[in-house]
């Protein structure tokens, strides 16, 4: 009998990004047509709009997405791990992200070189989170980024869901815009 292997654990989201922790909440994502699933590559053209995301739950639920790349610069050199791609709390249950408050704007993939990673966790809010005011000068709020101190200092506790999708650099001759 074969055992399942989480694809959180095989792609070291689990122990890079977030500690162990068992999925309590639907969400799903979609860049353009395509449905993100665990671990599929996404072209950076793709990406580069926010995505369309849909989180399960009750209306006065309010929930955390962040969205970083534990592998820039490069995945063999990840100094500057995570980079912060996208955070937004305050998301009621049963809607997008564009229904909270967008402390760092989205920020589609540029991975520079090599097959970065690009991890999407979502909290469960206990409370309402004062959204933290963004710092001066916008990379020093994305650089070294730690989605476990964040949540941490906000009191989130382990993530309801997470996913992630793998993206490099395209060639210049063979970019897609949709």
């Amino acid at each position: 009998m074969a055992a399942h292997v989480d694809p959180l654990v095989v792609g070291r989201v689990i122990g890079d990004v977030v500690d162990l922790f068992v999925p309590s909440v639907a969400m799903s994502v979609r860049f353009g047509t395509k449905d993100l699933t665990n671990g599929c590559e996404i072209k950076p053209s793709v990406a580069a709009a926010p995505p369309a995301i849909h989180i399960a739950g009750r209306a006065n639920d309010l929930f955390t997405l962040v969205m970083t790349d534990p592998d820039a610069p490069s995945p063999s050199e990840p100094s500057m791990r995570e980079w912060l791609h996208w955070l937004v709390v305050n998301i009621p249950g049963g809607r997008d992200p564009s229904q909270g408050e967008e402390v760092v704007p989205y920020m589609g993939p540029r991975p520079p070189l090599g097959i970065h990673r690009y991890v999407m966790v979502l909290y469960q809010q206990k409370s309402r989170v004062a959204a933290p005011a963004p710092a001066a000068g916008a990379d020093a709020a994305r650089a070294r980024f730690s989605t476990r101190a964040f949540a941490d200092r906000h009191e989130l506790g382990l993530p309801v869901t997470a996913m992630y999708f793998n993206a490099q650099k395209e060639p210049a001759s063979r970019r897609r815009h949709y």
